[in-house]
């Protein structure tokens, strides 16, 4: 049976809250993708979770939404456990469910919003760890070419909030089960400095459990409930510049936190460089930077996309004019 596109609003699927009205549809059932590819007529914007999306008033894609589900233990082998997960599935529950099952791995990306499916396409990472280290596999549709592929991570491109499915744009790749390999040999990640002070993990060989219970504890403590007050997480990618670039500052900016890359580049912390930049916690009309976490732009009430639009060309120019620094948008464009 045919997908049915309805006109309807997208303001409370997106965790920004922006007013957004579209064509959309809901995929609930994988067997209706082949028609899908046969009759989208034009590009279709995938739509998961609505936490990492910008959208604005009238976009001129369909909207899909998917909403496919199950969890199931796929493989269990002698290094690790295999486990694929539907691409509509919550990615907070799906990381709970792995834990109480047993199978640990994932506590360090606890309590990101979104789902299953759109997770590679950001490559999330959270607390030391980065999807791309504990992925297997991704299912997913080409819609362009019309079939069924199963993508091993060094065919997905992966780079820091980055993947083909993400450089490809709107109407290419639907995600519709994703395979993660957890390890049997569980070694807690506690390199994120707020992780490894967390006052739970002192004096203790962590288990699974506490290092997840961490994440959320300092998660809620730092980062606004979109629920409560709209947002989409951070808005902003960490730069990454090259070492002498990053020596250079800090020679100027003796507190700037830095993280350095195995390519050898640098990472910066981009909330630092936006609190430096005297942002955080500030507002511009109905929109602002959050006053615990600066990386968080955040909808006070009432925005419109092009109030969004203003305050992060804001905030881009005052850290490039204390830093010489640019920064990238971290949410997709619905438009």
């Amino acid at each position: 049976m045919p997908i049915a596109f309805i006109e309807q609003s997208l303001q409370p699927c997106n965790t920004l809250g922006l007013p957004a009205r579209a064509q959309v549809a809901v995929l609930d059932d994988e067997a209706a993708v082949p028609d899908l590819c046969r009759e989208q007529g034009g590009s279709v914007f995938i739509l998961g979770g609505g936490s990492n999306v910008l959208m604005c008033a009238q976009p001129r894609h369909r909207v899909l939404r998917v909403a496919l589900r199950g969890i199931r233990l796929m493989r269990d082998t002698a290094d690790h456990w295999i486990i694929e997960a539907a691409a509509g599935e919550s990615w907070h529950g799906f990381v709970t469910h792995c834990l109480d099952q047993g199978w640990p791995g994932l506590e360090n990306l606890a309590l990101i919003p979104g789902t299953v499916g759109a997770a590679p396409v950001q490559n999330i990472g959270a607390y030391g760890l980065e999807l791309d280290q504990r992925l297997h596999s991704v299912v997913a549709w080409d819609l362009q070419a019309g079939c069924e592929r199963t993508l091993l991570p060094s065919d997905c491109g992966f780079a820091y909030r980055d993947s083909v499915f993400k450089r490809d744009g709107a109407g290419r790749w639907l995600i519709v089960r994703v395979r993660f390999a957890l390890p049997k040999a569980w070694v807690p990640r506690l390199d994120y400095p707020d992780l490894r002070a967390h006052p739970a993990l002192q004096g203790v060989a962590p288990t699974p459990r506490q290092v997840y219970d961490a994440v959320c504890d300092i998660r809620r403590r730092k980062l606004p409930d979109p629920a409560v007050l709209g947002n989409a997480g951070s808005f902003f990618k960490n730069p990454v510049v090259d070492a002498a670039r990053a020596d250079a500052l800090k020679r100027c900016f003796a507190d700037l936190r830095v993280y350095p890359q195995a390519d050898g580049r640098v990472k910066l912390a981009a909330g630092w460089l936006i609190e430096q930049a005297g942002w955080k916690g500030r507002r511009l009309g109905p929109v602002g930077m959050h006053e615990r976490q600066a990386l968080v732009l955040v909808n006070h009430g009432g925005a419109q996309a092009a109030d969004v639009r203003a305050l992060a060309q804001a905030v881009r120019q005052a850290v490039r004019e204390r830093f010489g620094v640019d920064l990238e948008q971290e949410p997709v464009v619905l438009d």
